[in-house]
């Protein structure tokens, strides 16, 4: 077997990690298969601009995040005028936040334990995961974009068409919520 097939086979035995990578930012799995199949034909139309530098994974991983933006630059654009999400951004919990007008919380955060022993556990990465799933999309898009695919903010607004006011209200509204429902169904879960 040549390098040439070796490289190939490698890159189509990342497919598993590349869909469940995209699922977790686009969730919905007719357009992860889409991005990966894209990041794949890429992937092994360019196979001989992988010098081995890095891992695999990451080369792969590089490319589909660049897919997913695609995707959902794709995405926006096609959306029909008058469509602004019906404001799933928004709700009764981002109006006032877990502050008061002094900057003082609401009601203090509980104890989380001792969090880096959560990280080695399957169970809170599920919680974590299907906490993602229900935040609103866009939130979680611009969540993941910030916080997973490590995007700087000025790249994530060029990529999105938002102003960067508009993306900081969205990454407060993304951690609130997803602050109260890890804490809701992780935290006080095991430790309330």
């Amino acid at each position: 077997m040549s390098d040439d097939d070796e490289l190939s086979n490698a890159i189509a035995a990342q497919r598993g990690y590349l869909v469940r990578y995209a699922m977790f930012h686009l969730r919905d799995a007719a357009q992860a298969e889409d991005v990966v199949q894209d990041t794949l034909m890429a992937a092994l139309a360019h196979r001989g601009q992988f010098a081995g530098r890095s891992q695999l994974r990451t080369w792969l991983t590089g490319i589909l995040k660049h897919k997913i933006v695609d995707h959902v630059r794709r995405r926006e654009r096609e959306r029909p005028a008058g469509l602004d999400g019906g404001g799933d951004e928004e709700g009764p919990a981002d109006a006032a936040g877990p502050f008061t007008a002094a900057g003082r919380w609401t009601e203090m955060p509980g104890t989380w334990g001792r969090p880096e022993e959560a990280l080695e556990s399957a169970q809170f990465w599920r919680v974590y995961d299907e906490c993602c799933r229900i935040m609103p999309a866009r939130l979680a898009l611009v969540f993941s974009m910030r916080e997973v695919m490590q995007m700087d903010s000025e790249e994530i607004c060029k990529e999105l068409g938002i102003s960067a006011s508009n993306l900081h209200v969205m990454l407060f509204r993304a951690r609130i919520r997803l602050r109260a429902c890890m804490t809701r169904n992780w935290f006080e879960a095991r430790h309330g």
